[in-house]
């Protein structure tokens, strides 16, 4: 099975790749996409990096897993394919984004690779799942990969937004150099936590396009058409 990651990527990150961990995760990540129905498909595994330049980069966004449903996954966090129904958590963090920065909105799409091509990586801490089995490959130490992902990325960059949704999100991100990067944390988007009033009002969107401008860097579109 090919690893599918662009060349500035597959540079950066290349200590990481050529670790026995990440040989082992590897070597069985192929005998479970052989076996099982895995999400997403082989080549958008890392879509979330081949998506979003490293030179543009500007925005982490830090998911659990992918979408275990038919045709869901894209490799992108809280992103699903054109023509999908948008999955409750998108929904929220939609409403969201249309009351923070005063827009009407009325999304058709799921799909958030608008977002990554302007700087937003949407960074799921494992990067695939089987079939209808959320957290299914958790067991295959993606975690190790993608939190050194966040470590080499927080520590060689500088004036990055980290969106940290939901306690594990923040557990992740929790060494993250405050002084170096803005992190904005709130309770995760999806219904539950959102109901109990720890996800509306954080005005996220609006924050980190105000730390941008404040350092000179483009703002995020985050609204299609929205300028």
């Amino acid at each position: 099975m090919e690893i599918h990651l662009n060349s500035q990527w597959s540079c950066f990150l290349a200590a990481q790749i050529a670790t026995p961990y990440f040989k082992t995760l590897w070597q069985q990540l192929e005998s479970h996409y052989q076996e099982q129905v895995c999400f997403p498909p082989e080549d958008l595994i890392f879509a979330a990096f081949n998506q979003c330049a490293l030179a543009d980069l500007k925005v982490v966004i830090i998911g659990q897993d992918p979408y275990h449903g038919v045709g869901q996954a894209n490799g992108l966090s809280f992103s699903v394919n054109d023509g999908l129904r948008i999955p409750p958590s998108l929904r929220n963090i939609y409403r969201e984004l249309a009351t923070d920065l005063d827009a009407v909105f009325m999304p058709t799409s799921g799909n958030l690779e608008f977002w990554a091509q302007q700087g937003v990586l949407l960074l799921n801490a494992s990067l695939t799942v089987e079939k209808d089995k959320p957290n299914s490959h958790k067991h295959l130490k993606w975690n190790i990969f993608t939190d050194a992902v966040i470590q080499k990325i927080a520590e060689e960059k500088q004036g990055l937004v980290f969106l940290l949704w939901g306690a594990f999100a923040q557990q992740k991100g929790s060494k993250i150099d405050r002084d170096k990067h803005l992190v904005l944390t709130s309770g995760h988007p999806s219904p539950m936590s959102a109901n109990q009033g720890k996800w509306f009002g954080n005005k996220h969107f609006s924050q980190t396009n105000a730390y941008l401008k404040k350092l000179g860097k483009k703002e995020i579109i985050w609204i299609p058409n929205l300028h």
